[in-house]
């Protein structure tokens, strides 16, 4: 993974942050648009840069495990055991928020998401924005995706860049994400372990390491980034098309110019269709997935169609996305 951004980079961005600016950075997810969690007036500017609802809770990323108790009041032992086993990592955990978490963090809930990232780039630069501060309470991120609110997600610096421009008060390059879709969002916050958001690790995992199966939401369940039904969008229409499917909506569009993404090979005598070809894993499929959605959208086509993955437990965190890229 390339880790473009030098140190002397990494401290400029640590003290505009400190100073209560927004800088955009990577992590093994998608690039983060980061502000000092702890400063209500610094997590206000990425509600306004991204046109984000202002009751849509944010990730607060820290430096590592040590720093929990500085956030949440209860950390209980299955806590403990997944970060153990995926921090740092594309894993967020829901936990009660500890005294004194600015309520512009958690959405006005009593519960706050954390997560320690597993880029080097982005570690480097929380360790370096704690840095003189380091013993304070609230060493922390908000660092929701670098985008305007509710569109693709951007997994280089030049998406963030594209996206939040003259907002930006700094953009660190860490090259293009190696997960490429957002953290599995795990509850904890009312004594079990409940689903709120998939990703790359997938629920069989967490439950392997608890000893216990994982849950899926209920009406009681915190709110969660991610989780409206429309999101992940472009501005094209896109439609989730079944593979047996695909040519006959490929011939009720016919005369009109549509994009396509799936895993195979384009067919031969394709006209006014964009084919593009998705990896046919899913790991390489989640890391590409945004940057195609992005380059299918600039291609001004009346629709993009989207091969529905497999309903396989491993694709979904990739499923997820694309149903509400879909809604939109």
């Amino acid at each position: 993974m390339p880790d473009t951004a030098t140190p002397a980079e990494i401290e400029r961005a640590a003290a505009i942050l400190r100073a209560g600016g927004l800088v955009a950075f990577p992590t093994e997810t998608v690039y983060g648009l980061g502000a000092d969690a702890s400063n209500p007036q610094a997590v206000a500017k990425i509600f306004a840069a991204k046109g984000r609802p202002q009751n849509h809770p944010l990730i607060v990323h820290l430096a590592g495990v040590e720093s929990l108790p500085q956030w949440a009041r209860e950390i209980p032992e299955d806590a403990r055991k997944l970060a153990a086993a995926f921090w740092p990592g594309p894993l967020t955990l829901i936990l009660k928020r500890g005294k004194g978490v600015a309520g512009c963090v958690t959405g006005g809930q009593d519960t706050v998401g954390l997560r320690v990232p597993g880029h080097p780039v982005a570690l480097e630069l929380l360790r370096a924005f704690a840095g003189e501060e380091g013993g304070r309470a609230f060493s922390g991120l908000a660092a929701p995706s670098a985008n305007r609110f509710g569109r693709i997600s951007p997994t280089t610096a030049g998406h963030a860049r594209a996206e939040l421009g003259d907002a930006l008060d700094a953009v660190l390059d860490g090259g293009a994400c190696e997960v490429g879709i957002e953290s599995t969002i795990i509850d904890l916050s009312r004594g079990r372990a409940v689903l709120l958001r998939p990703g790359q690790i997938t629920p069989a995992q967490v439950a392997a390491v608890l000893g216990a199966e994982v849950e899926e939401p209920d009406a009681g369940a915190p709110r969660a980034p991610g989780t409206l039904e429309s999101h992940y969008a472009p501005r094209t229409p896109l439609r989730l098309v079944p593979a047996a499917e695909l040519p006959a909506r490929m011939a009720e569009l016919r005369g009109q110019k549509i994009a396509v993404l799936a895993r195979a090979e384009a067919p031969s005598g394709l006209k006014e269709i964009y084919w593009q070809e998705a990896p046919r894993s899913v790991e390489g499929y989640a890391r590409e997935l945004y940057a195609s959605l992005r380059r299918l959208d600039e291609l001004g086509c009346a629709v993009i169609l989207v091969e529905a993955p497999p309903p396989v437990p491993g694709w979904q965190g990739v499923s997820d996305r694309l149903r509400r890229a879909a809604s939109n």
